[in-house]
């Protein structure tokens, strides 16, 4: 199977387990693998053949910036099942990157993996 390769789609959301993360919101990025059959893209040249890749960016920003969830793993679930639900995509691997998490004495950020296949 083919893959598009989504990464760095950056939005401002409101997820997280504090009430301040919900209520202030906070900077989160995605990074999307969407397995699809890209040969008859490749073969025709429309764009009709293949995913059009603006429409899951969408769908992603919208996601984030509007829906309030306490756990990031809800946030992870709800943007693969969004990108599974877009025509040709078989496979969805996502990674969600909470950028500055209010934790004290960490720098870091936090990531969640997912995959789920039709």
């Amino acid at each position: 199977m083919d893959i598009i390769q989504l990464t760095g789609i950056r939005c401002y959301g409101y997820t997280g387990y504090l009430a301040e993360e919900r209520f202030l919101g906070q900077w989160f990025e995605v990074d999307l693998r969407l397995h699809v059959d890209l040969a008859p893209a490749g073969k025709s040249d429309r764009i009709e053949d293949t995913l059009d890749y603006r429409s899951v960016i969408s769908q992603v920003k919208e996601i984030v910036s509007t829906q309030k969830f306490a756990l990031v793993e809800k946030l992870a679930e709800t943007l693969v099942q969004a990108a599974l639900s877009h025509q040709p995509v078989q496979k969805v691997e996502l990674k969600l990157h909470k950028v500055a998490a209010p934790i004290p004495d960490f720098g870091g950020r936090i990531t969640i993996e997912l995959q789920r296949s039709k």
